[in-house]
């Protein structure tokens, strides 16, 4: 299986300190400081970053669990909104997935959710915070 590698990089104290973030495919390279990660600065933080691995590495489950099951996903996108609380720590994931997907019910969107939400293996490496998932199928 792959082995993926990011980075990241920082210079000075943690307040008045910066750093950079950077994927190993070249496709991201940001800014952060300790305002873009604990107030409402420019850059990311690492936090948006799993945010984003979560949403896409579920989204992906799920096409595949529907697949599997004998549905064609159109469309299937997802939010992640990743709290982070007091320590600090990550205290809560919630996706947000809306899915079109032609023939699918609402009780099937629900069980393969639930599935892919649990079995993603983003969601199995971050099995310390809850995870919360709304799933809406879209016509």
């Amino acid at each position: 299986m792959a082995v993926r590698t990011s980075s990241a990089q920082w210079k000075g104290t943690l307040k008045e300190g910066a750093g950079t973030m950077k994927l190993g495919s070249g496709a991201y390279e940001g800014p952060f400081t300790y305002a873009s990660r604990f107030e409402s600065g420019q850059g990311t933080n690492p936090e948006e970053l799993i945010g984003a691995a979560q949403a896409g590495c579920f989204s992906m489950f799920l096409a595949a669990l529907l697949t599997g099951a004998g549905f064609t996903p159109t469309r299937i996108a997802t939010t992640a909104r990743v709290h982070l609380g007091e320590g600090p720590a990550i205290t809560l994931i919630e996706l947000n997935t809306q899915a079109e997907v032609p023939n699918l019910t609402d009780v099937d969107l629900q069980k393969h959710a639930e599935a892919a939400k649990k079995n993603c293996p983003v969601s199995k490496a971050l099995a310390g915070p809850e995870i919360k998932l709304q799933a809406r199928l879209v016509k």
